[in-house]
C-alpha cells in the first residue's frame, strides 16, 4: 500500500491550498479529486473573486490582514500576479437587512481605514451608480480581484513544484481512522496516510461517512451573469469599484476585468440540490432577477452575454469549519461556506497546522510580530453543527 504524510481530498482552492502548505512543510502530500483538475463543477472555477477587508465580525476581519499577506506570499513565490486592488463599495439600503454597525465596528476594532458616504458623495464619485436617496456606502481601497481558476492553479502548481503529488480522476470512497493514522479507500485502491484532510465541499458528507460523521449542510446552485456595457471605459479597474448589494436579496459585481464585460451575481438565491445530480443550464428566472437589479442600480451595464453555474455548500451559521474531526484527531475538514476563496492560502496554512500538530506563525512584511488565527469560531462541535434546532442565516 502506498503511504504519505498527509492525503488532501478534493482539489479545489482550499485543497490545493493544503497540497501547498504542507509540501513546503517538507512532507509528503498527496492530493485527490475525483474530476479532473480546474473542474467547473465546484466553487472555484471561472474568472474572478472578491478580496476585501469588510466583514461582519472583527475575527473575520482579522482573518482578512493574514489573507492578504498570504497572496502577496504566493505572489512571491510562484512569481505570478494574483491581487488587481480595485476598491470595493458595501451598499446599505434604508433598513437593509445587513447592518453596516456590524462591519463599521469591526473594521474599526481591528484597525482598517475605511470611508462611510451617503447617496450623493457615491454617485459624484462613481456617476454610474443610480440609487436609492438613503443608501449609505462603505468603501474600502484595499479591496480586490483575485483571479479564481488561475489562482487554484497556480496554488497546485506550487504544491507540485515542493513535492505533492496530485491525482485527478481519483474519488475517494471511505476512510477507516485508527490510532496507526487513517487508511483511504479510493477508486483506484488504498493509500496510507498519518493524516487526512477533507476538502471536498459539496461531497464532504460522501468523503465523512464511513467514519459515521454528517455536518448540516445546504448546497445550492448559484448563477454569475456578464453584462457587455455599451462604454467599457466606464467600468474599467480603477474607475469603477467591485460592489456588494448588502440587502435582502443580495447582489453583487466587478468591474470589468480581462475583458469588456461586467460580472454580477446573487448571493445564496438559487435552489438547493444534490450535487451529483445538478444541472449546467441557466436559469432564466434568476438571470431576469439579477438583470433586474443590475440594469436599476447601474443603467449602463448593457445586456447579458452569457452566464454559468456554481455551487456554494452552506453552513447553518455560514461560518467556516476549519477542525478536527471530533473523535477522529487524524481527520482535519476545511469548508468554506461559500465565501472563502478570498482566504484560501489562509485556510491551506490553517488545515496545514492541524494535520501536522503545529503552528506556523509568518510574519508580515515590515509587522512587529504575527498573530496566530483563533479556530474555535470554526469548530466542528459548535452549535450551529451539532444543534438541530440552530435556525440557518446565511445573509453576511
Amino acid at each position: 500500500m502506498e503511504a504519505f504524510d498527509h492525503v488532501v481530498v478534493g482539489l479545489g482552492a482550499l485543497g490545493s491550498a493544503t497540497c501547498m502548505e504542507l509540501a513546503k512543510r517538507g512532507r509528503t502530500v498527496l492530493g485527490l479529486e475525483q474530476f479532473e483538475l480546474g473542474h467547473g463543477r465546484g466553487a472555484s472555477h471561472d474568472t474572478s473573486r472578491i478580496l476585501r477587508h469588510s466583514y461582519h465580525t472583527p475575527a473575520y476581519v482579522h482573518m482578512t490582514l493574514q489573507a492578504y499577506d498570504d497572496w502577496a506570499r504566493l505572489e512571491r513565490d510562484s512569481g505570478t500576479q494574483l491581487v488587481t486592488t480595485v476598491g470595493g463599495l458595501d451598499l446599505f439600503p434604508s433598513h437593509s437587512a445587513i447592518s453596516p454597525v456590524d462591519y463599521t465596528d469591526s473594521m474599526t476594532e481591528i484597525g482598517i481605514e475605511y470611508e462611510v458616504l451617503s447617496t450623493p458623495a457615491i454617485t459624484e464619485r462613481w456617476p454610474q451608480f443610480w440609487l436609492p436617496y438613503d443608501t449609505l456606502g462603505l468603501y474600502q481601497r484595499d479591496a480586490a480581484i483575485l483571479p479564481a481558476a488561475h489562482a487554484t492553479s497556480t496554488m497546485q502548481q506550487q504544491a507540485r513544484r515542493h513535492g505533492a503529488e496530485l491525482r485527478d480522476h481519483t474519488r475517494v470512497i471511505g476512510l477507516d481512522a485508527s490510532p496507526g493514522g487513517v487508511e483511504v479507500q479510493t477508486s483506484a485502491g488504498a493509500v496510507h496516510a498519518e493524516s487526512v484532510v477533507v476538502c471536498a465541499d459539496a461531497w464532504t458528507n460522501q468523503v465523512l461517512t464511513s467514519l459515521d460523521v454528517s455536518l448540516p449542510l445546504e448546497v445550492t446552485l448559484e448563477q454569475a451573469t456578464y453584462f457587455r456595457p455599451s462604454h467599457p471605459a466606464l467600468f474599467e479597474p480603477g474607475v469603477f469599484p467591485l460592489w456588494i448589494w448588502m440587502d435582502d436579496p443580495s447582489f453583487y459585481g466587478f468591474p470589468s476585468y480581462g475583458e469588456a464585460t461586467i460580472k454580477a451575481a446573487q448571493d445564496c438565491g438559487g435552489p438547493v440540490i444534490d450535487p451529483d445530480d445538478r444541472t449546467s443550464e441557466i436559469d432564466e428566472v434568476m438571470e431576469k432577477r439579477l438583470g433586474a437589479h443590475v440594469v436599476e442600480m447601474l443603467p449602463a451595464s448593457g445586456v447579458p452575454v452569457r452566464s454559468l453555474r456554481c455551487q456554494y455548500t452552506l453552513t447553518p451559521d455560514r461560518d467556516f469549519v476549519i477542525s478536527t474531526v471530533p473523535g477522529h484527531p487524524a481527520v482535519s475538514v476545511g469548508l468554506g461556506a461559500a465565501h472563502a476563496f478570498k482566504f484560501a492560502p489562509t485556510f491551506g496554512r490553517a488545515l496545514a497546522d492541524l494535520a501536522t500538530g503545529s503552528s506556523v506563525d509568518f510574519l508580515s512584511p515590515g509587522a512587529e510580530k504575527s498573530t496566530p488565527l483563533d479556530l474555535t469560531l470554526f469548530r466542528m462541535d459548535r452549535p450551529a453543527l451539532t444543534d438541530p434546532t440552530y435556525r440557518a442565516h446565511w445573509l453576511v
